[in-house]
C-alpha cells in the first residue's frame, strides 16, 4: 500500500483567533455588559464613575478590542461624521482649527470632514449627495450660518467658529475675544507714542473683521490727536503690497503705524515700506493678527496677535458633541494674546 507523502496529506485550516467581543472587555474589567456599553459608547457619565470608565477602556486596549462601528451606527442612526466648512484651505489658521476639532472628534469616536465653500465665504454647496445622510452635524469657521442653508438641510446641527454670535442659525457659538485683541494692539501703539495710523484692511466681508475694524475705531477714536485712515486690500501680499504703497505715498503727513488685518496683510505691508525706502520699525511700525508662521518668517518679525486656533476646533467639536447629546452647549469668548516682536517701535522723531 502506497503511503501518502506529507505533501499529499490535506492541511488542516488554521485557527483564526477569535476577535474580542464587548463579553470579554466585561470579563476583564470585571463589570457588566451594560457597563462597558456605557463607556464605549461614551454615555458613562453620570452613570458611571471615573475609576471604572478607565478600568473598562483600559481592557479593550489590554484584548485589543474593537466596537463593530458600523453595527453601533446603523443601530444609533448615527454616521459619527463631522464636516467642518471653512473659507479656504490655505490659510494656516484653518488648518490648525481642523486639527484641534480632528483631536477631540478621535477621542469620540468620529471623524472630520474638512470642506471649503467653493465660494470663500459665499453660499456652500452640498458636497454630498444627502449631507442629512452623510453627518451628523457640521462645525463652520468664519462664515454665516445663511451661507450653510444647502449643506445644513432643515433638522442637521450647526456650531458656528469666529462667527457673529446674534446669528441664531447655529446651535451653538465658539468665538475668539476678537475685539480685545484689536484694543491690545492699539494699546501697545499708543503706549509708544503712534498718533498717525492706516487699517490695511481685509477687502473680505465678515464678521471678524467687521469686529477687528470697529475695536480699532473705537479705540483711537477715544484719545484727542489721534488720526485713521482704512484702506482694504484682497488677503494675498501683491494686493496688500499695493494698498500700502498707495497709503503710504498718498498726500498729507504720513502714517507712521499700519494696523493690518492679519499676517499675510502685515507682509506685504512690509514689502511696500521697503519699495519705498522706508524701515521698519525705525521709520514705519506694521502690526499683524493670527500670528500664523510667517509672522516670525519675515523681518522684522511681526508684532502680532496669538489666536488659539487649535483650542477654537477642540470647542467647537466640544459644542457639537453637547448638541449631539441633548445638552446645552457652553458659549464663551477664547482670550487672544498680542505678542510683541521687531516690527513696533516708537515713531520717529518729528
Amino acid at each position: 500500500m502506497a503511503h501518502r507523502s506529507r505533501q499529499d496529506r490535506p492541511v488542516a485550516p488554521a485557527t483564526e483567533t477569535p476577535r474580542p467581543t464587548s463579553r470579554d472587555v466585561a470579563r476583564v474589567a470585571r463589570v457588566s455588559q451594560a457597563t462597558v456599553s456605557l463607556v464605549l459608547g461614551d454615555k458613562w457619565r453620570g452613570r458611571v464613575s471615573e475609576r471604572t470608565a478607565a478600568l473598562v477602556r483600559g481592557a479593550a486596549e489590554e484584548i485589543g478590542y474593537r466596537p463593530n462601528l458600523a453595527a453601533r451606527n446603523l443601530r444609533l442612526g448615527r454616521t459619527r461624521t463631522a464636516l467642518l466648512v471653512v473659507p479656504a484651505l490655505t490659510n494656516e489658521f484653518f488648518a490648525r482649527v481642523y486639527a484641534g476639532a480632528s483631536a477631540v472628534a478621535a477621542e469620540h469616536g468620529f471623524g472630520v470632514v474638512l470642506y471649503p465653500s467653493p465660494e470663500g465665504i459665499g453660499p456652500a454647496k452640498d458636497p454630498f449627495a444627502s449631507a442629512r445622510a452623510a453627518l451628523d452635524g457640521v462645525i463652520a469657521s468664519s462664515m454665516a450660518a445663511q451661507a450653510l442653508t444647502a449643506i445644513r438641510g432643515t433638522d442637521l446641527p450647526l456650531v458656528m467658529l469666529d462667527s457673529d454670535p446674534a446669528d441664531r442659525g447655529a446651535a451653538g457659538h465658539v468665538n475668539l475675544d476678537i475685539a480685545d485683541g484689536m484694543r491690545q494692539v492699539t494699546d501697545h501703539l499708543l503706549a509708544l507714542g503712534h498718533r498717525r495710523y492706516v487699517h490695511l484692511a481685509s477687502a473680505v466681508s465678515s464678521w471678524t473683521f467687521d469686529v477687528r475694524a470697529r475695536a480699532l475705531r473705537s479705540a483711537l477714536g477715544a484719545v484727542p490727536g489721534t488720526e485713521l485712515r482704512t484702506v482694504r486690500a484682497a488677503l494675498d501680499v501683491g494686493s496688500a503690497r499695493a494698498a500700502a504703497e498707495g497709503a503710504l505715498t498718498a498726500s498729507g503727513p504720513r502714517p507712521t503705524a499700519l494696523v493690518c488685518d492679519d499676517d499675510i496683510l502685515a507682509a506685504g505691508a512690509c514689502k511696500a515700506a521697503r519699495r519705498l525706502g522706508l524701515r521698519v520699525p525705525e521709520d514705519l511700525t506694521v502690526t499683524g493678527f493670527d500670528d500664523l508662521a510667517l509672522a516670525t518668517a519675515v523681518e522684522p518679525e511681526l508684532t502680532t496677535v496669538r489666536l488659539p486656533a487649535e483650542r477654537v476646533g477642540e470647542q467647537g467639536m466640544t459644542a457639537l458633541l453637547a448638541v449631539l447629546s441633548g445638552r446645552e452647549p457652553e458659549e464663551t469668548d477664547l482670550p487672544v494674546e498680542l505678542v510683541v516682536r521687531g516690527s513696533s517701535a516708537p515713531p520717529p522723531a518729528g
